[in-house]
Formats: structure tokens, C-alpha cells, sequence
């Protein structure tokens, strides 16, 4: 990993009520999310940065309300009808 750097204010860790190390963390966090969120990460990549496991990281895009699918309008259309055909062919009429 490489370090980067990131100015706050003076006194925000006591703003903020956290320690440094759990700004630093939070910091990490909040990227990884957004960046996924915005597909500019996967969620492996995102996890990396947060410094937690895939699994991890994708229970907390739920506790952050971060989809974790992350599809294009017509992309939604076409996984649906994907899994409608799956659906038809696996169960019994």
C-alpha cells in the first residue's frame, strides 16, 4: 500500500468524536464506498482501500445503502429477462 495524504482541519478528530486512527479509517470508508458506488472501483478494490474483505465491504455497502449491483438502465432490463428465461427453463409448468 502507499500512503496519501489528506489535510483536516485542526480539532476535527474532537469534532468529529473519533480518534485519528478511526478518522483515518472512516476516511478509507467513505472513499471506498463512493468510489464504488460511482463504478470507479470494484467492490475488491474498494474492500483493499477500506482494509476489510470483499464480504466485509459488501455487508457494509448495505449498512451505507450502497447498491452493490450497479447496472445501467437497459443492463436492469436485460439481466431481468435473463433471469426470467432461467427461471422458465428450471421450473415445471
Amino acid at each position: 500500500m502507499r500512503d496519501f495524504s489528506v489535510q483536516v482541519p485542526e480539532g476535527f478528530e474532537k469534532g468529529v468524536h473519533m480518534t485519528r486512527a478511526e478518522v483515518e479509517q472512516n476516511i478509507r470508508l467513505m472513499a471506498a464506498l463512493k468510489m464504488f458506488e460511482l463504478g470507479k472501483l470494484s467492490s475488491g478494490k474498494a474492500a483493499q482501500l477500506a482494509g476489510l474483505s470483499r464480504v466485509e465491504f459488501l455487508e457494509t455497502c448495505g449498512r451505507y445503502q450502497v447498491g452493490v449491483f450497479n447496472y445501467a438502465p437497459n443492463e436492469v432490463v436485460e439481466e431481468i429477462e435473463k433471469d426470467l428465461d432461467t427461471l422458465r427453463q428450471v421450473l415445471p409448468e
